[in-house]
């Protein structure tokens, strides 16, 4: 089977091209716009400086008591292309990586008391892209932490609960979604390498991929693949995603005939097709190929598509993230005509960022855009993306 092939945002486990063929890849053939990557260069500087700047002491990011955070702002500091940020500030990222490790608890969780799976996930994301082998045993650890919270809500291993086979924020977030379940995935698939040595450890267990992959399924709209009643195949939907079952952030409407369906909305699409990825999900499986239709439908910069301006950064970067691991280009627009996301996506940032360096979110403060430490840290990640591939 041809399957989607991630490969890691920053190509710093040997892997640095993209797919040679996936889903709807369209090959351009373009030179290399010389003028924009430099700009795209000099506004990752800009914003990594500007973090650097907002450092604290115990060598977090904002707010002590969400690893994540600062793991966000560690990830974006390992992407810096030009490599002069990187070593400029390498005691700041020495010590966001003091702290990172500070707060790995005996369960191999890294968090330091609310949203255990989110925190964890997010950090060993940051680890992993350390490249260094000293991390290795936090990362064993937190691949047997995030295994473990694997939903199963009914019967034990028969999928026979909506919400069975994902993974939430756990703590006082009894349901799992979309968002969490694509960073657990990708946390596990980018230290698969470490399987065989946890494999020895006769404690130790992998994912039940069955069960996420069908949970994946299920917070999809589309009829004959997602089993649920409510899955919709309405022009709107079809295709897209949701947060998670009978759950969508962009709310709900009700067809003519009486149905109650849940809108299908950008980041959530995006984070399905990175879900689908990192399951290995066959490219031409219909769940791949209904998420991109659903993208080719709905592909904007001025939103997150069913979400207005809340989430807009984190959709700019699932946005820059998926459709390079899926090998796109380009995408066709309403109109006929096609659109470069890269170069769009890459303007559209560059005209949003401040005049400090830094990214914020001044039309809506959900999901803590608000906070420039987490807008800024989504912003320079999806430039960073993007440059690989100008």
């Amino acid at each position: 089977m041809k399957k989607l092939v991630p490969v890691l945002m920053f190509a710093m486990l040997g892997v640095a091209t993209w797919p040679a063929q996936a889903a709807n890849k369209v090959v351009t053939g373009s030179r290399p716009d010389t003028s924009l990557r430099n700009e795209v260069e000099n506004a990752i500087g800009r914003g990594l400086t500007w973090l650097a700047n907002k450092q604290q002491p115990g060598g977090y990011w904002a707010q002590t008591e969400h690893p994540a955070l600062t793991a966000m702002i560690l990830t974006a500091f390992q992407g810096d292309p030009s490599g002069y940020y990187k070593r400029k500030y390498q005691q700041n990222i020495k010590l966001g990586y003091d702290y990172l490790v500070s707060n790995a608890k005996p369960d191999g969780s890294i968090h330091v008391k609310d949203l255990p799976n989110y925190n964890t996930a997010l950090s060993m994301l940051a680890l992993v892209v350390a490249n260094n082998s000293a991390y290795e045993p936090l990362l064993k650890k937190g691949r047997q932490y995030l295994v473990s919270q694997q939903d199963d809500f009914g019967d034990k291993g028969m999928g026979d609960h909506p919400l069975d086979g994902g993974l939430g924020y756990s703590g006082s977030f009894q349901h799992s979604d979309i968002n969490n379940t694509t960073s657990a995935l990708e946390a596990l698939y980018y230290t698969r390498y470490l399987k065989s040595d946890v494999a020895n450890d006769p404690e130790a267990r992998d994912l039940n991929w069955k069960a996420v992959t069908q949970f994946i399924s299920r917070t999809q709209n589309l009829q004959g693949t997602n089993d649920q009643p409510w899955a919709s195949n309405d022009a709107q939907n079809r295709g897209g995603f949701i947060y998670f079952p009978e759950n969508s952030m962009a709310g709900q409407d009700t067809l003519p005939d009486g149905k109650v369906v849940y809108r299908s909305y950008g980041s959530a699409s995006y984070n399905g097709l990175l879900s689908l990825t990192y399951a290995q999900v066959d490219v031409k499986d219909p769940r791949v190929k209904g998420v991109i239709e659903w993208i080719n439908r709905n592909f904007t910069l001025e939103e997150n598509p069913g979400m207005g301006q809340a989430g807009l950064f984190f959709y700019y970067h699932t946005l820059a993230k998926g459709l390079s691991i899926a090998g796109i280009d380009s995408l066709p627009l309403k109109n006929g005509q096609s659109v470069k996301w890269r170069p769009a996506l890459a303007k559209r940032l560059l005209d949003l960022q401040e005049s400090d360096g830094s990214w914020i979110n001044h039309q809506n403060g959900r999901f803590w855009e608000r906070d420039p430490h987490l807008a800024t840290a989504h912003a320079v990640t999806a430039l960073e993306i993007i440059y690989r591939g100008l």
